[in-house]
């Protein structure tokens, strides 16, 4: 039993020796994902490229049969230690999987493979015509990680997150059987909703191996806002009343000027507002550019009466490119001195409230807690720094105690999130990170629910065992 030569050997007869890693090496460099901690890091015992659903079901079958683990990877891009592999177990490794399946424009669809890259994604749709709204971030991640966190990003306010666009999986389950969930169609009410249980389900109940998205039209125009304020609870402040308009924008994302200072840094490039301590950036889509305009003219006086110092409009493609990749790159601009990233998500009312006890713990623990995130979905990515922000966006000392202070600030945190209705994970997952605090954060009865609908999934526990729950 376990990660025999025999094990091997039989892994080498179903996906070929090239596509079987054992060396440490190879191996290292698949222990984590971008979870900033380095607690989070496990050795395989082997990694396995897969290249097909028949490869994924033959190898799930002999894994069943030796007891041995399987943790699925994609891009890595995590942020929870999803894709950390168990102790003894195997990573499956989906890169050759790519493949466009169907792209059908008359019902408005692609079916890809999970091992597909989101860049990819955003081409091949980008060649049909139409427009895949969800942005998760990282263009790295691939199709399956992304529908197995049921990632989020900017565009989530006006769109949705990525589960609004799945209509269909195929996945392998964990006796190596496969299974077809959903479709081309739009409407079913045909039993329990099994397509929904897998997503963001984090590799835990079946390996996904192909997803079908249904597509929207491209819109005529799009705009970049960037709304500088004297303070950052000023700014989210604003995000109600622009949101109790008729206008629906596509993005509406806040951060702290002290932040973009590590960014402005890294790309050498100047954020466009000059005053201010907080902005926001709001991006607005439409049927053409005068709709798009209009929309911006309306928000304009809204957010000028909620205090805002200036109206800043990208207009070119060039400049909304520029201040999107700045607001991209702003966890990778901090990295260097984060030692936790945070992913709360709280009702829209809340942010403002939520935001100021972030500043209370910075004043009364004496640290650093960079803000930033989704104003207009409630997401607020917090980051905890183990060394200090200089004024010029560079990092200085070490802060004194930190991996004592880390945990306080999680409980804080997790705690002020519960109180005002809201969550532990917005997108980034459950994964190992957050598993322990879920089980403060949910309730009993919630959780054995959790525990039984993964036992009739998995019964042998091989599926990324200790994750989530």
């Amino acid at each position: 039993m376990g990660v025999t030569e025999s094990f091997i050997k039989r892994c080498i007869d179903i996906v070929g020796s090239s596509n079987v890693l054992t060396n440490e090496s190879e191996l290292k460099p698949l222990s984590h994902d971008e979870y900033p901690g380095e607690e989070l890091s496990v050795i395989p015992s082997a990694a396995i490229r897969v290249g097909s659903e028949e490869e994924i079901s033959s190898i799930v079958k002999l894994c069943a049969e030796e007891n041995v683990p399987i943790t699925v990877r994609g891009g890595g891009t995590g942020l929870s230690g999803a894709c950390v592999p168990s102790p003894g177990g195997v990573v499956m490794l989906m890169e050759r999987l790519n493949k466009v399946i169907d792209a059908d424009k008359e019902n408005q669809t692609i079916t890809v493979e999970a091992g597909m890259t989101l860049r990819r994604l955003y081409e091949e749709v980008e060649k049909m015509g139409l427009f895949f709204p969800p942005h998760p971030g990282d263009e790295g991640a691939f199709v399956g990680g992304v529908v197995a966190t049921n990632a989020g990003g900017a565009r989530a306010v006006k769109y949705g997150t990525v589960k609004r666009f799945v209509i269909g999986l195929s996945v392998v389950l964990s006796d190596g059987s496969k299974i077809e969930l959903g479709g081309k169609f739009i409407k079913s009410s045909t039993g329990y909703n099994l397509l929904d249980l897998m997503i963001g389900s984090e590799g835990t109940l079946g390996i996904i191996t192909k997803v079908t998205f249904t597509l929207h039209p491209k819109p005529g125009d799009s705009k970049t806002l960037v709304i500088p304020f004297n303070n950052l609870e000023e700014a989210i402040d604003s995000v109600p009343h622009m949101l109790q308009t008729n206008i629906v924008p596509a993005a509406v994302e806040f951060v702290e000027h002290s932040v973009l200072k590590c960014v402005e840094k890294l790309l050498n490039k100047k954020w466009p507002a000059k005053e201010g301590t907080a902005s926001l950036m709001v991006i607005l889509d439409g049927r053409d550019e005068e709709d798009v305009m209009a929309q911006a003219e309306a928000l304009s006086f809204i957010l000028e009466d909620k205090g805002a110092i200036d109206i800043l409009l990208a207009e070119t493609k060039e400049k909304q490119e520029e201040v999107l990749q700045m607001r991209s790159m702003l966890y990778e601009a901090l990295r260097p001195g984060v030692a936790e990233i945070f992913d709360i998500t709280v009702p829209r009312s809340e942010i403002a409230n939520h935001v100021k006890f972030v500043h209370s713990l910075e004043r009364e623990l004496g640290i650093q807690l960079p803000t930033y995130g989704h104003a207009a979905d409630g997401n607020v990515h917090t980051h905890f720094m183990r060394r200090y922000i200089r004024e010029d966006g560079s990092f200085g000392e070490e802060v004194q105690n930190w991996h004592e202070l880390i945990e306080k600030v999680r409980l804080a945190l997790f705690e002020d999130a519960k109180k005002r209705g809201g969550v532990i994970s917005g997108e980034h997952g459950i994964g190992l990170a957050k598993k322990e605090y879920l089980k403060k954060m949910v309730d009993d009865k919630k959780l054995e629910l959790m525990r039984a609908i993964k036992k009739v999934f998995d019964h042998r526990g091989i599926l990324n065992p200790g994750k989530v729950i």
